[in-house]
């Protein structure tokens, strides 16, 4: 049996900056002002707050919490908890890490290309048919892979290659140290995009269209069920992420102001960078004479299509897109080096193994993995894979999360560990959300996914693109979470105590 010693942070804005770095991500920039837009406006604040407070932040401190009292990754958190419940740690770490991680560095690799492609326009007059036609060469089905786009193929090299550089470094030479660089430079980039874009003829006519309240959306379900699923998937809730990030903290560590200040740097983040995305909306409307309506578009058509039309009309719009893509890069690796972590804690708490060794295995891996995704086919395994491991596989992991640390254990020993340690105090009101509210409407998800899910499959695929690219590959993780969680524990980590007094 080895022992191995616990990485730490040097300093809580080190922790902090890291917990930002993966909060934020490229859903933040381009996911959260469409979704504002199309739930109300000004008016989605309100379900979204409420997402946050009843939500976002209690599950963090949860997640805080249990990485902190327990000392350990997810699997080992759980374990120390219920070795029955090890499963569920490691089904996290394994999804986000052989699923997640894979397609969501190849989106970078776009980013990369297209911040080359930014100084010279590349895209030309028609962004949509350069984007899906030219650079991806969309197949007609998942089944028809055609080639390897090699643009694609070559920037994933690099990210992957990043991604090696700064996780093989460590938690305080590599991953903090990366992230007091990143963040304060994506804040900076943000900020000039902002600006430049507020600048512009027909700007406020963008703003107007982001912000302007519609009161009368917040009567719709879905508008709601769209903010906590958000306010879920925007903090890194259910990855693992921030259990193995708060078992680097210190002994003495102030978890809640921790919390809060994430999660209003994040919130705030993916607000303010929604004013770049309406002010460059509305001029480019202003420019073509169309209303914001005809010239948004959601996700990942906002990113590589709204945004590369609207450079072609800027004057020095060349430079505009390459702070943006920029930054989008930024974004994406702060993101993929916290999954990498989680799973590389995961397994160095459980075997003992050579750290630099497993990280170099997991990225010459994980780059092998992710090729399927530069093919010509690969935008439709994105799609698949995404929808179904973050619509169910974060979700189950939230909810059985809730399930495990509200019911079948102390809740108030990790409520007692984080009052103990940090200014602001967590009342009874934190169990109550924990046990029943969360999970509830974290199940209210599921189900609306998964009666949409048998109505038609998903996406207008066919039903065997959906079942053998999504289903099974999530069903995979979750055989080999409990392989993994069966084999014998190598190291002596597991049979600790948490950090307080109580015994488990």
């Amino acid at each position: 049996m080895s022992h191995h010693k616990r990485g730490e942070w040097k300093s809580e804005l080190g922790f902090i900056l890291a917990a930002v770095g993966s909060a934020i991500g490229l859903g933040n920039i381009w996911r959260f002002s469409y979704m504002a837009y199309e739930n109300g406006g000004g008016a989605f604040l309100i379900p979204y707050i409420v997402a946050l407070l009843t939500a976002g932040i209690p599950l963090l401190l949860l997640e805080f919490g249990v990485g902190h009292e327990r000392m350990g990754s997810a699997p080992l958190a759980f374990a120390k908890i219920s070795k029955r419940w090890e499963w569920l740690g490691w089904w996290a770490v394994i999804f986000v890490m052989f699923g997640i991680v894979l397609y969501y560095t190849v989106v970078i690799a776009w980013c990369l290309n297209f911040f080359v492609y930014s100084f010279d326009l590349s895209w030309g007059d028609d962004p949509n048919s350069f984007f899906f036609d030219q650079y991806l060469k969309v197949s007609d089905s998942p089944s028809s892979f055609g080639e390897i786009r090699t643009p694609i193929f070559f920037a994933l090299l690099v990210i992957w290659g990043l991604n090696w550089a700064i996780v093989y470094r460590g938690i305080d030479k590599g991953i903090e140290m990366a992230n007091k660089i990143f963040m304060p430079l994506l804040f900076i980039l943000t900020t000039v995009l902002v600006f430049w874009a507020l600048s512009l003829d027909g700007a406020m006519t963008g703003i107007k269209a982001y912000l302007t309240p519609d009161f009368s959306k917040l009567t719709k379900p879905k508008v709601w069920i769209d903010a906590y699923s958000q306010i879920f998937f925007t903090l890194s809730l259910g990855f693992g992420i921030m259990i193995a990030y708060a078992s680097y903290l210190p002994e003495k560590t102030n978890i809640t102001k921790n919390a809060l200040i994430t999660v209003i740097l994040n919130s705030g983040f993916s607000i303010f960078a929604g004013f770049a995305t309406f002010a460059l909306l509305g001029y480019m409307a202003g420019q073509e004479g169309k209303e914001i309506s005809d010239v948004v578009s959601q996700s990942i058509g906002l990113a590589f299509v709204a945004y590369p039309k609207a450079m072609t009309l800027l004057p020095g719009g060349n430079y505009f897109g390459a702070i943006f893509f920029f930054s989008l890069v930024v974004a994406g690796l702060s993101s993929s080096i916290s999954i990498i972590e989680a799973f590389v804690s995961a397994v160095v708490d459980k075997f003992g193994v050579n750290r630099h060794k497993l990280i170099t295995f997991l990225c010459i891996t994980g780059f092998i993995g992710s090729v399927v995704f530069t093919t010509q086919a690969g935008l439709l395994w994105l799609d698949i894979v995404d929808h179904f491991i973050t619509h169910y596989g974060l979700v189950v992991v939230g909810i059985l999360e809730c399930f495990l640390v509200g019911w079948f254990f102390n809740l108030e020993l990790i409520r007692k560990h984080v009052n103990k340690v940090s200014s602001i105090k967590l009342g009874a009101w934190w169990g109550f959300l924990i046990r029943y509210f969360v999970p509830t409407i974290l199940f209210i998800i599921l189900i609306g996914d998964l009666i949409s899910e048998f109505k038609k499959p998903y996406g207008g695929y066919t039903w065997a693109s959906v079942i053998v690219i999504g289903m099974d590959w999530l069903l995979a993780t979750l055989v080999a979470a409990f392989f993994i969680a069966s084999r014998p524990w190598r190291t002596e980590r597991h049979n600790e105590k948490g950090r307080s007094v109580e015994s488990y």
